[in-house]
């Protein structure tokens, strides 16, 4: 009779991998990649050399596939917020506290996605350029609409998306690093949601 794996068995299975991953997250926010070894990140997670490379071949592809599960969850959070809201200065606000919020609750994966190492990594450059691209085509989509609706200035919505995407992650790596991130959070977005209007010629005469 072949072997068939229970719900248990799979539950087992995924909370090993799961706690592995959370455990690589904190062993690089903290050691960086290249110091980082697999020691380190199952001593971190109480599992068995084994068992990690049961799941992952090698240090470099879980470092991938932790970018991948992050970048792909904070452009959801980004997207859902954009795409809530019909006028510029709401969809900014919503964007932007979504943005907040995920590096307030994952505060070391947004860190790794941010700085974590990318140029260590030469299999990355590929996924980080395709999760930019989706990231500015996702700004740029706002400000093409908002442009319609005169809202704001005539521009280049592509080169102002571009501004905004690199602007904001700025802005958020540095208030991460703050004493007291979430103290300053509320603050920070209404600086970030003014600049953002600043930086794309907001027509107030148009409300």
């Amino acid at each position: 009779m072949p072997y068939r794996s229970t719900d248990k068995t799979r539950q087992k299975k995924d909370a090993k991998r799961t706690a592995m991953m959370q455990a690589a997250v904190r062993v690089f926010a903290e050691k960086g990649y290249h110091a980082a070894t697999v020691r380190d990140i199952v001593n971190e997670a109480d599992v068995a050399v084994g068992t990690f490379y049961f799941y992952f071949p090698d240090k470099e592809t879980l470092f991938v596939h932790l970018f991948e599960e992050t970048a792909s969850f904070l452009l959801q959070a980004i997207e859902q917020a954009l795409n809530s809201r019909t006028t510029f200065p709401a969809q900014l606000e919503a964007a932007v506290q979504a943005y907040i919020n995920v590096a307030f609750y994952e505060p070391a994966v947004i860190q790794l996605l941010l700085i974590g190492g990318m140029g260590s990594v030469p299999s990355l450059a590929e996924r980080r350029a395709e999760y930019r691209e989706k990231l500015v085509r996702a700004w740029a989509r706002a400000l093409a609409a908002a442009l319609e609706r005169r809202e704001i200035e005539p521009q280049n919505p592509r080169r102002t998306a571009e501004g905004l995407a690199g602007g904001f992650d700025e802005i958020v790596l540095n208030l991460l690093a703050s004493p007291q991130p979430e103290r300053e959070g509320p603050q920070a977005v209404r600086d970030m949601v003014q600049f953002g209007l600043r930086a794309v010629g907001y027509l107030y005469a148009a409300e």
